[in-house]
């Protein structure tokens, strides 16, 4: 007889007596933790064309002196 592991948790909960709010807040638990598993974090860094990144890699204005 074979059962999902799942099933398998649910009805030995129900054996212990154990209510359905603890077996459904522990089965969140776990998915929670598979999805924190699953994810990967996103990192890195972006040049623009003009802004502080290009005065910074430039020796021109990005910005002209509108006072005259």
């Amino acid at each position: 007889m074979a059962a999902p592991r799942e099933d398998l948790a649910t009805l030995e909960a129900e054996r212990h007596g154990a209510p359905l709010t603890f077996v459904l807040a522990e089965a969140v638990i776990e998915f929670a933790a598979d999805l924190r598993r699953g994810r990967k974090p996103r990192t890195g860094y972006a040049r623009t064309t003009d802004g502080l990144s290009a005065a910074e890699l430039t020796a021109e204005l990005v910005a002209h002196d509108f006072r005259g």
